[in-house]
C-alpha cells in the first residue's frame, strides 16, 4: 500500500485585477449571452453556485457571444503568465484556452459554497454587474475581492474561494482557463496590458 502525506508549504500566490471598461461591448455581448441561454435553458446548472440561476458549464461552445470576451481574458492571461509569472507560454508553445464558461445571476441572499477550480491553470470572474455592497469573492486568508462593474479577477485554479451570502445583486461569467500545446501562433486580440 502506498501512503500518501501531505506537507503544507506556505506559499504566496497572486489574485490578478483589472477593469475590462476598453472591452465593454464584449461585456454586453456576455449579458447578452445569459439572458439567451436562460430562455433556452431556464434549469440552473446543479453546482456549488447557490444562485438564482447558473448557465451551463460549456455556455462558450453554445452561443458565439462569449467568443469575444474568451479570447480578451486568454491574452490577458498569457499577457499576466508572462509579466509577474515569469512564463512565456508561446515562446514554450503552449497557449492557454478557455475549457469552462458559465453565466451566473446573483440575487439577495444568493451565496457560493467554498470550493476551487483545480485543476484549472486560471479561474476567472468578470462582473457584469454588481450592486454596491454586493457580496464580496473572498479566499482563503480573509482576502477579499469587492466586484465592480468591468472587473476581471483572475487568479490560480488551486486557490480556494467561496460567496457569502450576497445583499446585492450581481451578474457574472465564470471560466476556467488551461495550458495547451500548440505549434501555431496563437490569434488573439490586441489589447492595451501595463503593469499598474
Amino acid at each position: 500500500m502506498i501512503q500518501i502525506l501531505t506537507v503544507p508549504v506556505p506559499a504566496q500566490l497572486s489574485i490578478f485585477v483589472c477593469s475590462l471598461a476598453p472591452i465593454h461591448d464584449q461585456l454586453i455581448l456576455a449579458r447578452e449571452a445569459i439572458d439567451e441561454l436562460r430562455e433556452k435553458h431556464p434549469d440552473s446548472t446543479p453546482s456549488n453556485v447557490k444562485a438564482t440561476y447558473m448557465s451551463p458549464w460549456h455556455s462558450h461552445k453554445m452561443t458565439d457571444k462569449f467568443a469575444p470576451l474568451c479570447a480578451s481574458v486568454t491574452t490577458i492571461a498569457t499577457w499576466v503568465s508572462k509579466t509577474y509569472l515569469s512564463a512565456d507560454l508561446q515562446a514554450l508553445n503552449l497557449g492557454l484556452v478557455v475549457t469552462d464558461c458559465w453565466g451566473i445571476l446573483y440575487d439577495n441572499a444568493d451565496h457560493t459554497i467554498k470550493h476551487n477550480h483545480f485543476p484549472a491553470e486560471f479561474a476567472c470572474s468578470i462582473y457584469l454587474e454588481a450592486d454596491p455592497g454586493c457580496a464580496p469573492l473572498v479566499f482563503d486568508g480573509g482576502v477579499q475581492i469587492q466586484p465592480e462593474p468591468g472587473m476581471l479577477v483572475m487568479f490560480p485554479g488551486i486557490l480556494n474561494h467561496e460567496v457569502p451570502a450576497t445583499e446585492g445583486k450581481r451578474t457574472v461569467v465564470a471560466m476556467n482557463l488551461n495550458k495547451l500545446a500548440t505549434f501555431e501562433r496563437l490569434i488573439s486580440p490586441t489589447l492595451d496590458l501595463t503593469q499598474g
